[in-house]
């Protein structure tokens, strides 16, 4: 790996690790807490204090903690790890990933390289005329540590490299995965007002980006389906509003359609000439569920002429496993309507996290993909397949400290190709693995009721 990507990982990591080995009187962290009641109680003066120490709730008693990427809810029984801190009256969430990989994926179409893969997100909130303001700022070193062309990942499709389709590799996020601001007021004792914008942000459209999502956050390669669900996660200009109440949320977007250019470190030109609307229903705190509609004006570079009409629907679960782990499951089917007609993507992920040593992850999903996409000779855009891709992964946490850990990964996928395709794959179940070292937020003790404990400070 060139010197300048191993100086931009190990920038990263250092980041994360500073946050991960904060003095105890200043940080609070919550990796997977228990389940928070959404609803609002009465509490004596003392514990209200006490509890200002831990991210406050939201609108309606809302837990932060619901929050996926963009405007998108998670269920409250499987939050994603994070760290949580007080700051001048601010209460700042951080919570992010960091892969160290090698990547070989066989075959005639494969291809192997070391490598990072990594994220992080900072959000700060405030009370604001009557209401919560949140900051939201998402960086990722993507573009130097996996390179312009992104990372091996066959059957793969989406976005460019050096103005040619890329196909049988995954795309690298911008640096600016996501810089915007959110505002949330109550309107009433059971409904409030959301209003979101971000010249770089998620539209209300797909699902949970997968990075995001409690069921693949271990997972350090992307769904196949990226692009038919959650790829308008890195929208350049954004604007949203919504109304919700404890278990409903209604929202609308006008978005730029346009996927992300080559140029990673910049901001794209801000567009605002798509349209979209999601309802996501949390009946309990298992589940979420999505379905999503919008209009994307012109969201390939190389088909400038194609507009697309998506469709997402999402089903997400989460609850405790035993006394100190974690489920969780989603299903999602993603479609797109362009100018040859319907494609499809299906997907079904699940984690389990044991204990804090021990994390599985696997995935199944099947795809409808044109023979453009793929690059193959002689087929077009007229000619569809049904692609599928299996994995299955493991991590065993090797290093773990008060509020960080280090944890040591395999994932193993295989996928499954027609006959037509067998001769460019050269075999009709073109394989391949990664081994990885994964850097996060570290799992904290359970309290003696089985809920994680939370520690609080005073001021």
């Amino acid at each position: 790996m060139p010197h300048r990507h191993i100086t931009s990982a190990v920038g990263l990591s250092l980041a994360l690790l500073t946050f991960g080995f904060a003095p105890r009187a200043l940080a609070q962290h919550t990796d997977h807490p228990a389940p928070r009641d959404t609803t609002r109680k009465a509490m004596p003066d003392s514990a209200h204090s006490s509890m200002q120490h831990a991210m406050a709730p939201g609108p309606l008693g809302i837990s932060m903690d619901r929050l996926g990427s963009g405007t998108t809810w998670i269920p409250d029984a499987a939050p994603l790890p994070s760290r949580h801190f007080m700051a001048g009256g601010w209460d700042l969430m951080l919570h992010g990933f960091l892969f160290l990989q090698y990547i070989d994926q066989g075959g005639s179409r494969g291809d192997d390289q070391f490598g990072s893969i990594n994220w992080a997100m900072l959000m700060a909130s405030h009370d604001l005329a009557g209401g919560k303001l949140t900051l939201r700022f998402m960086p990722s070193l993507d573009p130097a540590t996996v390179g312009r062309c992104g990372y091996p990942l066959l059957l793969q499709t989406g976005e460019t490299c050096h103005g040619l389709p890329l196909v049988d590799r995954q795309h690298p996020h911008d640096f600016w995965m996501e810089l915007g601001a959110q505002y949330e007021r109550e309107l009433s004792n059971n409904t409030a007002l959301l209003l979101y914008a971000a010249p770089a942000g998620e539209p209300a459209l797909g699902s949970v980006a997968f990075m995001h999502r409690p069921s693949a956050m271990d997972d350090l390669m992307a769904p196949l389906g990226h692009h038919w669900n959650d790829a308008t996660h890195i929208s350049f200009g954004v604007l949203t509003a919504g109304i919700f109440t404890r278990k409903l949320r209604v929202e609308g977007s006008w978005f730029n359609g346009r996927e992300p250019d080559e140029s990673r470190w910049n901001f794209d030109r801000i567009k605002l000439d798509s349209y979209s609307g999601r309802i996501t229903l949390n009946p309990n705190s298992n589940w979420s569920f999505t379905a999503g509609y919008g209009f994307l004006k012109s969201p390939e570079i190389l088909h400038p002429d194609e507009s697309l009409r998506r469709f997402v629907g999402s089903a997400l679960h989460g609850t405790q496993f035993r006394s100190e782990g974690q489920w969780a499951t989603s299903f999602v089917l993603g479609a797109n309507r362009g100018d040859h007609g319907w494609s499809t993507a299906l997907l079904a992920e699940s984690e389990l996290i044991i204990d804090p040593r021990n994390t599985f992850f696997g995935r199944v999903e099947r795809v409808e993909n044109n023979g453009h996409d793929l690059q193959l000779a002689g087929f077009t855009e007229d000619d569809v397949f049904n692609v599928s891709a299996l994995s299955f992964g493991y991590i065993r946490e090797i290093v773990r400290a008060r509020s960080t850990s280090l944890g040591f990964g395999v994932r193993g996928n295989v996928g499954f190709v027609p006959d037509d395709l067998e001769a460019a794959y050269g075999s009709p179940t073109p394989a391949g693995f990664a081994v990885f070292l994964r850097l996060r937020p570290s799992l904290p003790p359970r309290g003696a009721a089985g809920g994680h404990s939370m520690p609080m400070t005073t001021r």
